[in-house]
């Protein structure tokens, strides 16, 4: 006899409520055309670069610093572009499709 039937046989008039499965909300706005995800080497080095974002500059800014934290990488934003250091091409779009955003990937 598992928990449930425990519970049956203790409360047998109580009705169990269906919760609703909600998509996480998210507090960034979210846009129609895909964000471009590329790769470059600078000075030898790898960087991820992400363009098109044309949301509001704090929603810019909180998406950077999102991206920074959970991938614990450096990084910078220039020109309406975010700068990852190193090649996170991959994570960077798996954080992002769950967020809900379109993602389209340049180069390499």
């Amino acid at each position: 006899m598992d928990l449930k039937d425990q519970l049956k046989n203790l409360f047998p008039e109580h009705v169990p409520e269906q919760s609703e499965a909600k998509a996480p909300e998210s507090n960034i706005w979210l846009q129609e055309e895909p964000i471009i995800c590329k790769y470059e080497k600078r000075k030898g080095k790898p960087i991820t670069l992400l363009e098109g974002y044309n949301g509001a500059a704090k929603d810019f800014k909180l998406l950077a610093k999102e991206l920074k934290t959970k991938l614990s990488v450096g990084g910078s934003i220039k020109n309406e572009t975010i700068i990852i250091q190193g090649d996170y091409r991959d994570k960077i779009m798996d954080i992002l499709k769950k967020k809900g955003f379109r993602v389209k990937r340049v180069g390499g």
